[in-house]
């Protein structure tokens, strides 16, 4: 896997500046119209170093990660030692909210699967805005800004990180090249799966977000199969989003997946 990494570094260059990997391709346009939704895709063919991009100029745009954060948070937290795995429970606030998931005592795999909010800002209060700072940057996450609070800059502050930035994060993630112990990162691998069958497995996450009057939506992962694994990052966007918005993330990238034979 080192040798692997270490190819697709030196080949990148070159891939990016490959006309034909970053075209738009117009054939994928049409699932994103199915959902009356703007929005883009990459795709990352890690044995090949390849890419694969729809609307390849907003892929480079940086969004607000929302929830797609609590990748990097669960990472934080567990390697700070404020959660000591995906067992740890924080209490709920007893604050009722919308979400019915979210009125509950929760646990790091329950809060990751719900992506519920309030469990990842006590996570964050309790990291502190130093060290949160640090592993932001040590991790080259998008603008590395965590302005606007710390229990808000994913959300409403300052951070952002575009879809080409996603991939890079997700590759060094699976191939352990992120600065945290081996026993973090498998932690966070696991809780990420959300599907498996005979022959691939599914390990992603879901954000949804507001930036400049526009709902903002990720779906953002990678597929494990047999032979090769394969990373995504879907974005979307809408001014007045209807009630499939939260689907369409999720469903425009499965189609698209499909459509390529990686799922």
């Amino acid at each position: 896997m080192r040798r692997l990494f270490l190819l697709c570094l030196i080949t990148v260059t070159t891939l990016n500046s490959n006309k034909g990997l970053s075209e738009d391709k117009p054939e994928f346009k049409k699932y994103f119209d199915a959902f009356g939704v703007k929005g883009s895709l990459v795709i990352y063919d890690l044995k090949n170093c390849k890419y694969g991009r729809h609307n390849p100029g907003r892929c480079k745009q940086r969004f607000t990660p929302a929830s797609t954060f609590k990748i990097p948070n669960s990472l934080i937290g567990l390697e700070t030692g404020v959660i000591k795995d995906e067992n740890f429970i924080i209490k709920w606030d007893g604050v009722k909210r919308e979400i019915p998931e979210w009125n509950q005592d929760h646990n790091l795999r329950s809060a990751f699967k719900y992506s519920v909010v309030p469990y990842y800002q006590e996570l964050a209060r309790r990291v502190g805005t130093e060290k949160m700072r640090y592993y932001v940057m040590k991790m080259h996450y998008g603008n590395e800004d965590i302005s606007g609070g710390i229990d808000q800059f994913w959300l409403q502050g300052g951070l952002r990180i575009s879809q080409e930035e996603q991939i890079e994060f997700l590759r060094k993630l699976y191939l352990n090249k992120l600065p945290f112990s081996e026993h973090s990162i498998a932690i966070v691998k696991n809780i990420m799966l959300r599907e498996e069958t005979a022959g691939s497995k599914l390990r992603a996450k879901t954000g949804w977000g507001r930036q400049d009057s526009l709902d903002i939506g990720w779906f953002v992962g990678y597929v494990e199969r047999s032979d090769n694994v394969y990373f995504f990052a879907t974005n979307i966007e809408s001014r007045q989003p209807s009630d499939k918005f939260g689907q369409a993330r999720i469903e425009i990238t499965k189609k698209i997946l499909e459509q390529l034979s990686l799922r």
